[in-house]
């Protein structure tokens, strides 16, 4: 599979991104836990340099935990402040306030010394689309402030939000990278949906994840679907086909939408907690 997006509105997000940049102290990075690697956009490195950085990995729910640890380890080492968060329960939001002000404690400092007291910090909210931001801005303040959608690209444009006294946000779209150099980094957040499935063969995308699932965690499918293991993908995807009732006029096996469904399930964690690169190996 060839995977681009690259929607016109991120080229612009990009733009405002870059223009803002200068009015806030800290960046706060949405990472998706179960590809960490992958859900980092490159240009966020060279937008964020010399401010101070929060990454959170989000949706730690749906990764393996001993994996998570590990990442956390491995962001750590290179001057991160990282947290675990679940932003749709709420897991892990009542320690961001405490790690904003760990994160901007040379910040906090060099005001306190100028004789700056009380100045709230400000700090950018980035991420790739459908990596949940929005989610996590409405968990942090505790009421419904900006839109959420689970599908990506639903933040067009800029918003203020302020928590407190002490904390002030900027939400901003969701902005992949005009190119992917390597397709794995595209077929990961396809996985996850984070590039827009109606532009994907989807049933191409299953049997990928298929794939990995054989490799990595091999009981999955015979968990969920009760298959038997199944060497060639494509009969695996036929399986669940059969499995689940996906059937066209004439009795036909509609694999198309057993690929949806099992897409579904695996985004949902209705597949179990998984996680699709690794930092053993580099992240892959």
């Amino acid at each position: 599979m060839h995977l681009q997006w690259y929607p016109g509105h991120m080229t612009k997000a990009k733009r405002m991104m870059q223009e803002n940049i200068k009015l806030v102290d800290l960046v706060i990075e949405l990472l998706d836990a179960r590809i960490p690697l992958s859900s980092r956009n490159p240009d966020i490195d060279e937008l964020g340099r010399n401010k101070a950085r929060l990454i959170l990995l989000n949706k730690a729910d749906l990764a393996e935990e001993k994996y998570n640890r590990e990442w956390v380890d491995y962001f750590q080492k290179q001057g991160y402040v990282v947290v675990q968060v679940n932003s749709s329960k709420g897991v892990g939001i009542k320690s961001i306030q405490g790690r904003i002000q760990e994160a901007c404690r040379e910040k906090i400092e060099r005001d306190r010394k100028r004789g700056i007291l009380n100045r709230p910090v400000r700090a950018m909210v980035v991420g790739i689309p459908n990596v949940g931001k929005s989610t996590f801005i409405n968990s942090l303040a505790g009421k419904a402030c900006t839109k959420t959608g689970n599908k990506p690209g639903v933040t067009k444009g800029k918003q203020w939000i302020r928590l407190n006294k002490q904390v002030e946000l900027l939400d901003t779209p969701g902005i992949l990278w005009p190119k992917f150099e390597d397709q794995e980094v595209g077929l990961r957040l396809a996985m996850i949906g984070s590039i827009k499935d109606e532009i994907l063969n989807v049933e191409e995308l299953a049997m990928e994840l298929i794939g990995f699932l054989h490799q990595r965690y091999p009981d999955v499918l015979e968990q969920k679907y009760g298959l038997e293991m199944e060497e060639d993908v494509y009969e695996c995807l036929c399986g669940i086909a059969r499995s689940r009732h996906c059937l066209l006029p004439g009795n036909k096996l509609d694999c198309e939408k057993a690929a949806r469904l099992l897409l579904d399930d695996f985004r949902g964690g209705r597949l179990g907690r998984i996680t699709l690169e690794f930092p053993d190996s580099d992240g892959v």
